[in-house]
């Protein structure tokens, strides 16, 4: 108890965030096309601070798990998979291990082809990964009538196609949630019940998931499954066995792992590994 009172105590309750940093002059930001990639490897624990880019983006790694973190929600993106970022959008990326980034920028009139409903984990399909690769090694000035504008078209027609999966994990801006999330996010195989982190946080249980509901859209125990289920996702795509992963976010029952898993992405924990 005095331990994780320690915890919850030395986490500060950040204020609202200031504005972010526009991002480095890059020349995807400027370039006259419709898609423009980006090709980057990072280092091991390598982060990139909150920014801001004037084109939408759709950031893969062909190797490694990224955390990237906006205002209103946190993303663990691994493997296979992509974050469809929307134009003026702050976040911060962190990488899990060694990272290379294979991303691409795309202009207003066609960032239609992401998702509407702001930033989102989508499933990369064989053929997206290779038309990532191949936009990567186009020239920035690609030929609009040749080769570099079929593969920009397809890559548009695949990212509309793309099935968005629940990777996200909102986030809470009320400070007593804050510091609850946050030390759940640094043990996610609490057991602790709400009652429980109720006193530590400094609300009564009834509060806390009041304003669960109210700032996230789910309950406590769902937010929690949420946050759970992410975190696993990334343990598996790193090459952690499912019975470890399961345990080591807090599911004493690998039948109960499993079909939580499969009905929150679609696909066994196993595949994902």
């Amino acid at each position: 108890m005095k331990t994780l009172r320690r915890s919850l105590s030395g986490i500060r309750h950040r204020a609202s965030p200031p504005p972010p940093a526009p991002a480095r002059d890059l020349p995807q930001e400027k370039v006259d096309r419709p898609l423009a990639a980006f090709a980057r490897d990072y280092g091991v624990d390598e982060a990139v601070p909150r920014h801001v880019h004037d084109r939408a983006q759709l950031l893969y790694a062909t190797h490694g798990v990224m955390r990237i973190a906006t205002d209103q929600a946190a993303f663990v993106v691994p493997p296979g998979h992509a974050l469809w970022m929307p134009a003026g959008e702050p976040h911060q990326v962190r990488m899990e291990g060694r990272i290379s980034m294979r991303a691409l920028f795309l202009r207003a009139d066609v960032a239609s082809a992401g998702p509407a409903s702001g930033p989102t984990v989508l499933a990369v399909s064989p053929l997206l990964r290779e038309l990532i690769l191949a936009a990567c090694a186009e020239p920035l000035e690609w030929d609009e009538a040749g080769r570099g504008g079929h593969l920009a078209a397809l890559i548009l027609d695949e990212i509309a196609r793309a099935p968005a999966l629940p990777f996200g994990v909102p986030e809470p801006r009320d400070p007593r949630l804050k510091r609850l999330a946050e030390a759940l996010r640094a043990n996610p195989a609490s057991p602790r019940r709400l009652e429980d982190w109720a006193g530590l946080a400094g609300a009564s249980p009834r509060t806390l998931e009041r304003l669960f509901q109210t700032e996230t859209g789910m309950g406590f125990a769902r937010w929690r499954q949420r946050l759970r289920l992410s975190e696993a996702a990334a343990r598996l795509a790193q090459g952690e066995t499912p019975a470890r992963a399961s345990a080591a976010v807090g599911y004493a029952s690998a039948p109960a792992f499993g079909a939580a898993f499969r009905a929150a992405f679609g696909i066994t924990p196993g595949a994902a590994r």
